[in-house]
């Protein structure tokens, strides 16, 4: 007898998030290859359904009847027509949440929450996103075998949230599998219209983004050279640049970018001189994964994320001292963090995720 796990992959349809849809693509493919004896991975989707090379990993995909959209409103409500029972996964709290009987239906359900800014920085979030949010949490909170998050702080936060018990699991996430220096990182670059080395951090203009935090370290620091930020919201960008004009940054210092694809921010990291994470929300730090599986010098605000995520892999710091951290990131420190971000990243991969997957859904 095969045993299917459901992957909700609504993020393959409509991508609401491009650091999920990249999440979610990762965990099918590292679940299908590490699925046991009898075991397979179907997909759970919107319509119209994925692409066909989105599909290639898995052993069946059970189209819904409803879009995306349509259908997170009717799963906020509970309303789950065409789901039926069994294991299911799902990488975000978009998860068919309902009342169930996991022992003598075999139904299990499982949601996956990767920050807790509808919480605690609700300003970085549309008013309909947070109202969702905090409803899926509460459907959750009610009907979920299991809720994964990725860190250990963010695990005892939710429990001051809600009462999830033992429910609560820790599944790390990981850079992208395979992610690396790209062989054309120099044309991306020039494409880009970026320079070849400088200060890179990630960010828009919300005050818990700590993007004023990471421009006057690097004027405090006494860097002269330029300062990229990456994953600036669409239309952020001229706050962005009066922040930093605020900060003692030129304007002709600060390129500003959104959201890229995975290599040309593979390409972007990888000329960084410093990575600077200067956000201390309870957030999973995609982009600090990234810049330790480059092997980039790390420098971050200090929290309990960033010290459970990089140990003794980076530079931690208050934001009144983010200046000489910088400065010895740049400097004394900058090979030694080198070897210690190549090192932890070890620590990340997709495929110990699928495992931990597989074997949390075994437990249930």
């Amino acid at each position: 007898m095969t045993v299917a796990l459901r992957l909700v992959l609504d993020q393959l349809v409509a991508p609401t998030s491009p650091a999920l849809a990249e999440a979610s693509r990762e965990l099918a493919v590292a679940l299908a290859a590490t699925s046991p004896a009898g075991c397979v991975v179907d997909g759970l989707v919107p319509s119209p359904g994925i692409p066909e090379t989105d599909a290639v990993e898995l052993a069946d995909v059970h189209r819904l009847g409803l879009a995306r959209r349509e259908l997170a409103a009717s799963w906020q409500l509970g309303i789950v027509p065409g789901v039926g029972k069994g294991m299911i996964h799902s990488p975000t709290l978009l998860a068919p949440l309902v009342r169930h009987d996991r022992v003598n239906e075999t139904h299990q359900v499982v949601a996956t929450l990767w920050d807790l800014r509808a919480w605690e920085a609700p300003d970085t979030l549309s008013r309909s996103e947070v109202i969702w949010t905090r409803a899926m949490l509460k459907r959750a909170e009610k009907h979920a075998d299991a809720v994964v998050v990725p860190t250990h702080a963010m695990a005892s936060r939710l429990g001051e949230i809600g009462r999830f018990g033992r429910r609560v699991r820790v599944i790390a996430g990981a850079a992208a599998s395979g992610f690396r220096v790209p062989n054309d990182h120099v044309g991306r670059l020039r494409a880009l219209d970026l320079p070849s080395a400088f200060i890179a951090v990630a960010g828009g203009r919300a005050a818990s983004d700590g993007l004023a935090h990471a421009f006057r370290a690097v004027v405090d620091s006494g860097a002269d050279g330029d300062v990229v930020v990456l994953d600036c919201p669409p239309g952020e960008e001229p706050s962005v640049a009066d922040i930093a004009a605020s900060s003692g940054l030129s304007e002709g210092r600060v390129h500003v970018r959104g959201s890229l694809d995975t290599w040309d921010r593979a390409a972007v990291l990888s000329a960084a001189t410093v990575f600077v994470a200067p956000s201390a929300r309870m957030d999973w730090p995609w982009r600090v994964v990234e810049a330790l599986a480059l092997g980039v010098p790390i420098v971050a605000a200090d929290s309990a994320v960033h010290r459970e995520v990089l140990v003794d892999a980076g530079l931690l710091s208050a934001p009144e001292s983010m200046g000489d951290a910088l400065a010895e990131a740049s400097g004394a420190a900058s090979d030694r963090l080198r070897v210690l971000s190549t090192d932890r990243a070890q620590a990340f991969s997709w495929r110990e995720a699928a495992e931990r997957v597989w074997a949390l859904h075994a437990d249930l």
